[in-house]
């Protein structure tokens, strides 16, 4: 279902799923047609964010409880698998380029992994542009992070997990927490992560005419729009270019054609530059964030019980957990 090149060997080419072609075929027909994004206006921005609000309507996950949690400024909910343990906990950051979706729109998503994983999960609505540039999404979501330790689980027990902004805010949390003296999480998790607030690698990348539905047209309009206003407070920072000695065992997956395949790539060279371990797994025939589409199509089942793996691995005390392995796309 997957092709992996790893530095050793080359895995079995497999058939992609009926599903899985068929998703890819609408979301490349979509994303290269009426739905490109428009120019960023805040008219734009507000009915993006409506998105989630009509999401909310869907029915509760099956086999899933979800429990509200109140903080200060922001919201978060635990999405519980009936099959959930208490040996840990993932720690969720929706996508949505930090500006739209939400808890309604990634609930199934995390459900998901809560149920792959064995482990509840703490799905957080941070705040977003513009009500708080980006570093202000970091610290609600190192917020939730202090909220887990302050009620007993150790940080060994805890995975940051995202898609893509959520995934920026998996590292980008991590590292603050280090750069605080906080103790790490076990592991970071991130499917087709965002780590580079600056697009200009990506509009050199070769994905840049094969991405589906992520607007590439207008990739130096988010870049500008993540930035923010000059002086409005901190800028925020593009993990990949940041210290990363120290960070615990992430895996990182993204789609073989897509524009983010560029930040994953660099990211898990830093990382084993640095020495961390990392896993970076390349999936033929995929879209963008597909691991948190659910479990709509064989590969994203597949993707989730890999994410499911790699938590447990790194919530036990495994030496051998999660190896560092290098994967490549084939030609």
């Amino acid at each position: 279902m997957r092709l992996l090149i790893t530095r050793r060997e080359r895995a079995r080419r497999t058939r992609l799923s009926y599903r899985s072609r068929a998703l890819y075929a609408a979301l490349w027909a979509a994303g290269h047609s009426v739905f490109r994004l428009p120019r960023l206006s805040p008219q734009s921005i507000t009915a993006l964010q409506r998105i989630d609000t009509l999401v909310a309507r869907a029915p509760v996950p099956r086999n899933t409880s979800v429990t509200p949690v109140g903080f200060d400024g922001f919201e978060a909910e635990w999405v519980c698998s009936r099959r959930a343990s208490d040996e840990g906990t993932v720690l969720y950051f929706h996508g949505g380029g930090f500006f739209f979706c939400g808890l309604n729109t990634h609930r199934y998503g995390v459900a998901a992994i809560s149920a792959r994983s064995g482990l509840p999960a703490l799905s957080v609505a941070y705040r977003q542009l513009p009500e708080t540039p980006i570093p202000g999404s970091v610290a609600d979501c190192l917020t939730a992070y202090e909220y887990l330790l302050t009620e007993g689980v150790p940080a060994g027990k805890i995975v940051f997990a995202g898609d893509s902004a959520g995934g920026y805010l998996a590292f980008a949390t991590a590292l603050r927490a280090r750069d605080l003296g906080l103790p790490l999480p076990a592991g970071i998790v991130a499917a087709s992560p965002l780590l580079d607030i600056d697009s200009t690698a990506r509009m050199r990348h070769a994905n840049w005419r094969r991405e589906t539905y992520i607007p590439v047209n207008r990739l130096r309009d988010l870049s500008d729009l993540w930035l923010g206003e000059p002086g409005r407070g901190e800028p925020p920072i593009s993990p990949v270019n940041e210290d990363l000695t120290g960070m615990p065992p992430s895996l990182i997956m993204a789609a073989e054609s897509e524009i983010l395949l560029c930040d994953s790539e660099i990211m898990a060279e830093r990382l084993w530059q640095a020495g961390a371990e990392c896993k970076l797994q390349i999936w033929r025939g995929q879209v963008h964030a597909f691991p948190v589409l659910g479990t709509f199509c064989p590969e994203t089942k597949a993707a989730l019980n890999e994410i499911g793996r790699f938590i447990r691995e790194a919530t036990t005390k495994d030496p051998a957990r999660c190896k560092t392995l290098s994967v490549r796309p084939a030609d």
